[in-house]
């Protein structure tokens, strides 16, 4: 049983130590997630969340609204979308159905809101097994595009699109 629960402060060595796991890396080489002050954070645009499988922290999911996010990572963007980072921390845990899991429930979270149009990702451009991930939900490639350094494929997931249950 996968169950989503807010971070907090008592989670950092925990993500400081996936930020140092390979499988993390590889994703997502390059960000710096400041830990020691946006876990004290709590603002309406984002949700923070770890994943526990049956009470074991396993993964972690962010879910914000780009269009109001205070450093504009996404840039300029309409309202009413969402977007998700997400990953496994721990590598015995990799491959089983889990991201699926937490994909699923951040889907859900983000279109329980009813002015939520779509969801947006932005795997790295060479990560084409995140690629086929974000495909089995219906995500759809909008766009090539550089965040910092890295080289991202943006996918886009429209409320019209999404299919509750289903994906990875």
């Amino acid at each position: 049983m996968i169950r989503l629960r807010p971070a907090g402060p008592a989670d950092l060595a925990l993500l400081r130590r996936w930020d140092q796991a390979p499988q993390v890396r590889a994703a997502d080489p390059n960000d710096d997630w400041q830990w020691e002050t946006e876990l004290y954070r709590r603002p309406d645009w984002r949700e923070q969340l770890i994943a526990e499988l049956d009470g074991r922290p396993i993964g972690f999911v962010q879910i914000i609204d780009p269009a109001r996010e205070e450093s504009r990572y996404w840039g300029e963007v309409p309202a009413d979308l969402r977007a998700i980072d997400i990953w496994i921390g721990e590598p015995d845990l990799l491959g089983r159905g889990h991201g699926g899991e937490m994909m699923r429930q951040a889907l859900a979270r983000c279109f329980a809101v009813p002015a939520v149009t779509a969801v947006l990702v932005d795997p790295l451009a060479t990560n084409v097994r995140a690629h086929r991930f974000y495909q089995r939900f219906g995500f759809r490639p909008l766009e090539r595009r550089r965040f910092g350094d890295d080289d991202c494929l943006v996918f886009r997931l429209a409320r019209a699109d999404w299919r509750p249950g289903e994906g990875a």
